[in-house]
């Protein structure tokens, strides 16, 4: 086992319809009768070719599609909870986009139970605990996403926090003001994509009016020096996902990530993998990809898997216990 594979960490920035790999979507479609039309795995995975986010989410949204019962969901979520554990995860927080789901007639609680039903079974067997965060498809309309939220109320002990995900360009965080004000006052926390694609003035509004306490992204929050700044002085954690930025090529390439940048501007950032199974690796590979291209050496690295514990919703006692954890490791 690699030092970065073995090295505790927490993923706070992973969609679970995003780790839904070739073989899983095939067999999921053929159990469901669901004519994909891909022959096999290695079509599927042929096809995980993007030239932008758009293209992305067109395959993933056909791939959600088999998705129908609760085992299906069960089946998805428990998979990513095992890689993520043999990747040296021990605190996961992962979004779900009930939308994808109930726009196609699946009951929101028919997801939310089976998505809820691995998180506590990898809590119990993984040696990692697990939480759900509702996301919100910012393409959708405003009063969609309210009603989402109404009706994912009945299951409120299932997940912890609320956000907003999917395409990012016109699409600003200031048209959910109201949804995230109706979360918060039920006590849910709360994180917003911002600042991938879209321009740093989103990630001022996901702050402002949305009440985030963590960025999602956020790499585009560099072209503006005072949004650098507040987010230095607040300490307000950034969910970077390196392969994912390369595959929607919001970078050209690894080695231009602006990381380093980030991690020397004192930004709190973390490392993620987003929709790992369409970009490319899981969270030890990006562990693995920005530490190679970025000449990020071992005390850096063990700096960012403490940012991920840091910048994670767990209570205070777990988090000490686990960044002591790291401690014990690196120096072991």
């Amino acid at each position: 086992m690699s030092f970065l594979t073995g090295l505790p960490k927490a993923e706070l920035h992973v969609h679970i319809e995003g780790t839904l790999e070739p073989e899983m979507m095939f067999d999921i479609g053929r159990r469901n009768g669901v004519e994909l039309g891909y022959a096999s795995p290695d079509e599927i995975r042929a096809a995980y070719e993007f030239n932008s986010l758009q293209d992305f989410l067109d395959i993933y949204y056909l791939g959600a599609a088999v998705l129908q019962h609760e085992q299906d969901f069960f089946d998805l979520a428990y998979g990513y909870f095992e890689r993520a554990a043999a990747d040296g995860v021990r605190r996961s927080e992962i979004f779900f986009d009930p939308q994808t789901h109930t726009d196609r007639g699946i009951p929101i609680g028919v997801v939310i139970s089976g998505l809820a039903g691995a998180a506590e079974r990898a809590s119990s067997e993984l040696d990692m605990s697990c939480d759900l965060i509702l996301c919100f498809l910012r393409h959708l309309p405003a009063n969609a996403a309210m009603e989402t939220l109404e009706s994912a109320l009945d299951h409120r002990e299932s997940f912890i926090g609320v956000g907003l995900d999917s395409s990012e360009v016109g699409f600003p965080p200031r048209l959910f003001t109201d949804v995230f004000a109706r979360a918060r006052s039920e006590g849910l926390r709360v994180v917003a994509h911002a600042g991938e694609e879209g321009p740093p003035e989103y990630v001022h509004q996901a702050l402002d009016l949305l009440g985030a306490e963590r960025i999602d992204h956020g790499v585009r929050s560099l072209e503006d020096p005072g949004l650098v700044e507040r987010l230095v002085a607040d300490q307000i954690p950034l969910t970077v996902c390196p392969l994912s930025n390369v595959k929607l090529a919001v970078v050209e390439s690894m080695s231009d990530h602006p990381l380093a940048t980030m991690i020397d501007a004192g930004l709190l950032v973390t490392i993620n993998s987003d929709d790992p199974a369409y970009f490319g690796g899981y969270v030890g590979k990006n562990y693995e990809a920005v530490a190679n291209a970025l000449a990020l050496d071992d005390s850096v690295m063990a700096r960012l898997a403490k940012n991920s514990i840091s910048a994670s919703f767990l209570d205070d006692i777990s988090k000490t216990s686990l960044l002591s954890e790291i401690d014990a490791y690196v120096a072991s």
